[in-house]
């Protein structure tokens, strides 16, 4: 094949999320070959190609062909699910590739896995790339936030595709070089328990506003709206909002209320748990984030629960709590825990990257990780630009609690932070993500806590003072 035909890059794995990402890929200019072992996804993908502009992309059914139609040095994206399939991918590919070549796995891959692959590649001379994707179907197709890590010359190799292909804000592309070794894909992961606590926060916030204050679908769709304009302007904030206003096309009503309440989950969200303990690091924003899935998925259990504990006369006080309720003052103090929960949350997941960083030597640029995640991913948000700016100011920040404009923002917003998180123990209403927020700034914030009380190792008690 002439080396004028020859494709600027591969892409393996023509799921969703790989056939958006390859037509993205040709919108932006570059010829891409693209492979799937089933063939049908070959023809799906030539076909919305063809349909989308005759856009720059060549169909390969066949390993060898696929990779002798890209140009040397070779660079290979692979989307395929985690684990096995990777390593399967990567030993059929990897036969017809040569020393120089890149394999770049954009999954949501454990990070020691990607450590060994780069291993394994090293060996026959191959660079590689765990590049970790947000921004799901969508982002894939008009620009995602992306995080490759690894080798920094398959990165130079990609840097004019991705700087094209990623969403782009007003400082730049959303991408950049994480680091060495699986820190793109550590990034990812920590993003993704971000992302949970972001949802979990969201979801009290409703919870409190609908049935501590009783506010309609309509009224919350109005509320979400307008916190959108403001400090808490965001992807989710804008997808919560729209939500709301989604009618039941099967019965009266909203489809919000008719929708199961109960959800999964995918494994990034424990592996951040798991780090955080692993690395000594206090995540509990995260962490209730996870168990509330885990108990939404009991949903027979909770059902059951619900009538032994009102027959053993537990009583409903949200009704009680309600009366007298100034909706106004509410709804603005509901909005301010939001925010100064959500500081929590994320500066829990930025010192765990800290300390991912440290024991791994990756020195992680954690402006540039706030910049990256600003758009395309599914926290994005203008909040970032704040946490950006802090890292800036004090690349080595011990918390961004302690950042001087966060500090002072929950300094301010701490009473109406206590106002919600108080009255909804009241109501019965659970907000495990602004109660361990609030546990966590309070703890924090103190300089001398009760552990001297706790018994320790050298047998010291309370008993031993009495």
């Amino acid at each position: 094949m002439e080396a004028s035909t020859l494709s600027r890059i591969g892409l393996a794995g023509l799921a969703v999320m790989g056939q958006n990402l390859a037509l993205n890929i040709a919108e932006k200019g570059f010829p891409i070959s693209v492979y799937n072992r089933s063939t049908s996804k070959v023809d799906d993908t030539l076909q919305r190609a063809q349909d989308e502009g005759h856009l720059p992309l060549t169909g390969h059914y066949n390993p060898k062909d696929f990779i002798l139609s890209i140009k040397k040095p070779r660079s290979v994206i692979i989307l395929v699910k985690a684990g096995a399939p990777v390593d399967q991918t990567i030993q059929t590919l990897s036969g017809y590739m040569e020393p120089g070549d890149t394999i770049i796995d954009g999954g949501n891959e454990w990070y020691e896995n990607t450590e060994r692959r780069i291993l394994e590649a090293n060996s026959k001379g191959l660079l590689y790339l765990g590049m970790g994707v947000s921004g799901g179907e969508e982002g894939a197709r008009n620009g995602p936030s992306l995080m490759p890590g690894g080798s920094y010359q398959a990165y130079d190799n990609i840097k004019d595709i991705v700087s094209k292909v990623a969403a782009q804000v007003e400082d730049g592309p959303c991408v950049t070089y994480i680091g060495e070794g699986g820190s793109g894909n550590f990034v990812k992961m920590v993003h993704n328990g971000i992302e949970y606590g972001d949802m979990q926060l969201i979801s009290e916030a409703y919870d409190v506003l609908k049935n501590v204050g009783g506010l309609s679908n309509a009224e919350l769709a109005e509320i979400f709206d307008e916190w959108n304009r403001g400090e808490l302007e965001s992807f989710l904030i804008e997808i919560t909002a729209d939500i709301f206003k989604v009618k039941d096309e099967h019965g009266d009503g909203e489809l919000v209320d008719k929708i199961l309440d109960k959800t999964g989950m995918k494994g990034t969200g424990k592996w951040t748990v798991q780090q955080a303990a692993e690395l000594s690091v206090a995540a509990p924003t995260i962490a209730a984030s996870l168990d509330c899935r885990y108990l939404s998925g009991l949903k027979d259990e909770r059902e059951a629960a619900s009538k032994v504990l009102e027959a053993a006369g537990l009583k409903e006080e949200v009704g009680t709590v309600r009366s007298g309720i100034d909706k106004k003052r509410l709804i603005d103090d509901v909005r301010q825990a939001l925010y100064a929960s959500k500081i929590c949350s994320y500066a829990q997941g930025m010192n765990l990257l800290r300390a991912k960083s440290v024991e791994k030597n990756w020195n992680l640029n954690f402006g540039e990780l706030a910049r990256i995640w600003k758009g395309g991913c599914i926290i994005r948000a203008v909040f970032l630009d704040r946490i950006k700016v802090a890292y800036q100011r004090n690349p080595d920040l011990a918390s961004l609690v302690v950042d001087p404009d966060f500090a002072k923002e929950m300094v301010q917003r701490q009473a109406a932070w206590r106002r919600v998180v108080g009255l909804a123990i009241s109501a019965g209403i659970s907000t495990p993500g602004m109660c361990a927020s609030l546990a966590y700034f309070d703890t924090y914030r103190r300089a001398r806590l009760p552990a001297e009380s706790c018994p320790s190792s050298k047998g010291f008690v309370w008993g031993s003072y009495l």
